[in-house]
Order: C-alpha cells, then structure tokens, then sequence
C-alpha cells in the first residue's frame, strides 16, 4: 500500500478512540488519531467506576493513555475532521480543520454525544458539579444530601427521568422531583411515593448558586426549596457528522447502525464509544474501542490475506 496511507484512522481521543489506537498501535498498525475537540465530561473534575482509576481526573486519564499511543509508535493530531468521502473501499479521505486531508484504510469514529441542557438560569454553570446526569458516576459524592432532579420535554428524556427518579433513593432519601411540567400519571407518581420521593409540582425559575455552590430551587411563584445537587436528564446527541458523510445507516432515533464490534454499514467503517451507545460509561466506552480495535485489525488481515491467495 502507499506509504501515505495509514492503517486506521480514529476520529476521537477519548477513551473509546485512544482504547483502539492502543491496541492497533500494538498490532503494529500504522495508526493516527485526531484528538478533536474537548469531550463530554471534561467539566467533572473527576470520573468514577473505571476500575483502578476511580477519582481520576478526565483529562488526566486521557494524557496518560495519548502516552501509551504515542509509546507504540501512534500519532495524534490536535485537530478536527471537518469532511470525510470514501474514494474506494480501501482509501478513506478526512479532511481536517487546519486543511491536512488524512488518507486511511479503515476509520474509526469515536467522537461521543453533546448533552443539551434544559435553559434554566444557573444551570449550564454548575453542570458537572453539583448539576450530573449519572448517579453511578456522581451519587455517592452527593449521597444523603438534599438532592434534586428535574424532569424533562423529551419523551425518551421522560422515561429516563422516571427510571432516575426511581434509582437516586438508593444514595439519598432527601430527593424532591421537580416535574417542570412533565406530565405523571397516576401510576407514575404511586410509584415514586412507594420509593419516598417527594413530588413538587410547578415550573422551576432558576438555580440559586451562592459563593460557588448550589444552593437551592427557587420556583416560579416564588418558593426556595434548599438543594445542595440536582440531577438533570438532558437530550443526548451524537456527533456523528464523519458517520454520516461516510454513508453510514442510522435507525429511526438518528443513531447509528453497528454490529456488536462497531462495525457499521459501510465497509471498512467503525464506530466506537457513546457516538453508537449513549448509555456508555468511560469504562464501557474505553471496553469497545479495545473490541473495534480488535476487530479492526481483523479485518484487515482478512483483506490481505484475499489479496494475497
């Protein structure tokens, strides 16, 4: 193959995307990933239920695994792909942000989801901190504190604010549900009450945020209600603009079609991390970027060996 064609090109330094690389890398792959731009959780301070790296900061695990890349001989760029076309099925073009076009044999798209908040004042502020999403990633750092969550427009977002609502008892039994207009059925609000969750109907004005902290609810007529966290279910969105470009199938909620390994419609196309699942966890995310890297490199002795019989 030309010399200017790499191996695998992975769109995405997170855990998913440096995950693969590592194990490509060591495959002997000749491999680049493009870092991209900040990820999801880079306003945590920490990340947690990643074994042996509970407490870690995001950004620090990231360093260290870009280190372990570059160890075995991968290359990262600090840019972003901003084009991608297929001009055979072993010649994949990315365009990148500072004008570089990367040729590849395979890609591997790892570029995660963007939340979208609810707007509320104070909210997009505290997000990460004493505003999360996740009780396995953030609960037992605000167990037993007065904790609140609110509810969500979305329809799939409501399901997932009833099933929260449900679960955060487990870490505190101070927990206020704000609907914020989110309809409870009868059934709905039965089961909250046999989990103890207190129900405050009416629409949240804002945040109160006070030297630095998360204070409280204040309501639209007036009322505060103390609060110390709050959950917060927001619209998960993939990045998949390289997915897309490339041709790639996509169900009916717009996220894309793979097989168990990442392995997409489109030949010699992967996916990886939460742009394919958004339910992934950094660790989980990390765990299928190994399994794409595998399957990967697979599937390129596969060809090489058609090419060669």
């Amino acid at each position: 193959m030309d010399s200017e064609i790499y191996d695998v090109a992975i769109v995405g330094g997170g855990a998913a995307g440096l995950s693969a690389a590592l194990i490509l890398a060591r495959a002997r792959r000749r491999v680049v990933v493009v870092r991209g731009s900040a990820p999801r959780n880079a306003p945590a301070a920490h990340m947690h239920g990643f074994l042996s790296r509970d407490g870690m900061p995001p950004a620090e695990l990231l360093a260290l695994g870009a280190a372990e890349v570059s160890g075995y001989g991968g290359e990262l760029l600090d840019d972003v792909v901003v084009g991608a076309s297929t001009e055979t099925p072993e010649d994949y073009r990315l365009r990148l942000g500072g004008g570089r076009v990367l040729r590849s044999r395979r890609v591997l798209v790892a570029t995660g989801l963007r939340d979208e908040l609810p707007r509320l004042p104070g909210l997009r502020e505290r997000w990460g901190r004493d505003v999360v999403h996740c009780p396995y990633c953030h609960g037992y750092e605000v167990r037993d504190q007065p904790i609140g969550l609110l509810g969500a427009t979305e329809p799939g977002a409501q399901a997932r604010a009833m099933h929260l609502a449900l679960l955060l008892p487990q870490w505190s039994e101070d927990l206020i549900f704000f609907p914020h207009g989110m309809p409870l059925s009868g059934n709905d609000r039965a089961q909250l009450d046999a989990r103890g969750v207190r129900v405050l109907d009416g629409e949240v004005a804002r945040l109160v945020v006070d030297g630095d902290r998360l204070r409280g609810v204040e309501m639209a007529d007036g009322r505060a209600v103390p609060r110390t966290a709050m959950f917060v279910v927001s619209g998960l969105r993939a990045n998949n603009d390289v997915l897309a470009a490339l041709g790639c199938a996509f169900d009916d909620d717009g996220w894309v079609v793979t097989d168990p390994s990442g392995r997409t419609s489109v030949p010699g196309v992967w996916a990886a991390g939460n742009v394919r699942d958004r339910m992934a966890q950094v660790i989980t995310a990390a765990s299928a970027g190994a399994a794409a890297g595998g399957a990967i490199n697979g599937d390129l002795v596969m060809a090489a060996t058609m090419l060669t019989s």
